[in-house]
This record gives C-alpha cells, structure tokens and sequence, in this order.
C-alpha cells in the first residue's frame, strides 16, 4: 500500500507537529507521494505561519523519500468531477487541491491526512485512509 500524503500530514511532519511520527512511518514503508499542488499548500503554510526559510524546506524535502506527483488534463478532469461529487459548503467542505489528491491515488493507496471533509470524501469513494487526527 502506497500513502498519498496530503497538506496535512507535510506540515504534520516538517513542522514537527504530533502526527509526524505516524508520517514518518508512512515514508519509511515506502511509495509516499504528494500532488504538487498540496506540496505547495504545505510549504506555504509552513513558511508564512510557521515561518521556517524556503532553503530549510527545500533541504527537508530533498532528504525524504516522497515522490511529487504533477498534474496534467487527465488529473484536471478528475479533480473537478471528484469535487463535484464530494463537496458540500458545511457538510464536506473539501476544497479542489484535495480533490487532485483524491485524483492522484492508485489502486491500493490511501489517503493520510487529518482533514476531516479529506476523510470523508475519500471513503465516499472507496479509497483507503490513514486518519492522521
């Protein structure tokens, strides 16, 4: 089983937050990714809220086995139809960049994440999860 890292469980990890043992876990075991639009999420959060330097993001990720997956037309499409599928203003509040997430997950990965609307709308379609809360 593959673990398709979302925002979350970046910033869990780099930000040294409580879930980044069970992160590190996931990368140790192999086949990690990320989509690079929540790479992007992470390291926008971890450098303006958390303040840490882009080079020491830079130098964190360099080390980690964790592919970064990109987006083309296919993962677009994909996207959009998850969240047209998932989304709900107050119930499931999942926004599009989690939605390519979802879009990138294979056969037999799962999702690790502590975003709950993330949470629901991959069991909603039958995607495996690792509840990082």
């Amino acid at each position: 089983m593959g673990a398709v890292l979302d925002a979350y469980a970046l910033i869990a990890l780099l930000g040294d937050e409580p879930a980044a043992a069970r992160v590190e876990d996931l990368l140790e075991r192999g086949q990690a990714t990320i989509a690079a639009i929540n790479l992007a999420e992470a390291l926008d959060v971890l450098e303006r809220r958390e303040r840490i330097p882009a080079e020491a993001l830079r130098e964190a990720l360099e080390g980690l086995p964790l592919r970064i997956l990109t987006a083309a037309e296919p993962e677009a499409w994909r996207a959009a139809s998850l969240r047209a599928r998932n989304y709900h203003r107050r119930r499931r509040p999942v926004s599009i960049a989690d939605c390519f997430l979802l879009a990138a997950a294979e056969v037999g990965d799962a999702v690790a994440t502590g975003d709950a609307a993330l949470l629901d709308a991959a069991r909603a379609e039958g995607i495996e999860v690792v509840d990082l809360r």
